[in-house]
């Protein structure tokens, strides 16, 4: 580009010889050339030069844009080499995060009704069974024992039954409504949340058999029922609370093996060991079966960072 501009700043020869040659010969005994030539090459000289300033003007600005895209390109490496993060804000980014708050809001609201009120109606429950139990000064031991037992027996069992059900029906027949809990959720709530009231079922019809009924099978089952229902609701602060932030839990995520439980169900959505943990309180130990340990400790680092990040 810089030849073809230099090429065209030179006076065109063919030009110049026939401009000569219509030209009359000035007289030898004069110095001076006549006016009528001095006036065509005085035209010529000023056409050249204009013609000469006009591209040399082309050239120099050329040379602009050629360094003014030189600069640009130094200082977009500076600031890749520099690694400045460019923010660009975005409006749906502000809309995404404004409808995740209110997702949480919604469901911590849902949490909460449904723990006061479930945690409310069970000790009025427990109360009102156990003085109707002791009406005319008897104390029926065995009943009151056997309806502890059960209580805690029912929710440590609930923890098999959910890895059971876990493996062979969500992952199995019933995948079709489990597969929105592996997938981003869009709402407060999702499909797979109808797990959670199927379970509700019998421990409401268990605690309503052994409410109104007196004996020891009706408190055993009372209390079968209110084991289902304290691991329901220690599931739902876990589970969709700490593990995936469906709403904030407070102090519980600073528990040790509360945080080793989320680390271990976080590794289960990963799919890293084929699925394992499927359960959630035991999800440690089922990790430590497949040789998975390594992995936990890493994940537990990176919950830890991304908790005091936040």
């Amino acid at each position: 580009m810089a030849a073809g501009h230099f090429a065209a700043t030179t006076p065109n020869p063919i030009r110049l010889i026939q401009s000569s040659y219509l030209l009359a010969k000035p007289n030898p005994t004069i110095f001076s050339p006549p006016s009528n030539l001095r006036h065509q090459k005085s035209a010529l000289h000023y056409r050249a030069r204009r013609k000469l300033c006009f591209t040399v003007y082309v050239v120099m600005e050329d040379q602009k844009q050629s360094t003014h895209l030189e600069n640009c390109k130094e200082k977009a490496q500076e600031a890749a080499d520099s690694q400045i993060p460019i923010v660009i804000p975005s409006v749906r980014v502000a809309e995404k995060l404004s409808r995740k708050k209110s997702e949480r809001f919604t469901y911590l609201v849902a949490a909460v009704m449904s723990s006061f009120g479930i945690t409310s109606m069970a000790v009025m429950a427990v109360y009102y069974r156990f003085y109707w139990q002791m009406e005319g000064g008897n104390v029926p031991l065995s009943e009151m024992l056997g309806t502890f037992a059960l209580s805690v027996g029912a929710a440590v069992g609930m923890e098999f039954w959910a890895r059971w059900a876990h493996k062979a029906l969500w992952h199995a027949s019933l995948w079709h409504m489990h597969e929105s809990h592996h997938r981003p959720r869009e709402g407060p709530f999702e499909l797979n949340d109808v797990f959670a009231i199927i379970n509700a079922v019998p421990a409401i019809a268990l605690l309503n058999y052994g409410f109104f009924h007196k004996g020891l099978v009706p408190g055993l089952c009372f209390g079968a029922g209110l084991g289902i229902t304290v691991f329901g609701m220690a599931y739902m602060f876990v589970h969709d609370g700490l593990v995936h932030k469906r709403f904030p839990v407070g102090p519980i995520a600073n528990v040790p093996y509360l945080r080793k439980v989320a680390a271990a169900h976080q590794l289960h959505h990963s799919e890293k060991f084929e699925g394992v943990p499927y359960g959630l309180f035991l999800g440690p130990k089922e990790l430590e079966e497949v040789g998975g340990l390594e992995e936990l400790e890493k994940e537990i680092e990176r919950r830890i960072k991304a908790y005091k990040g936040s």
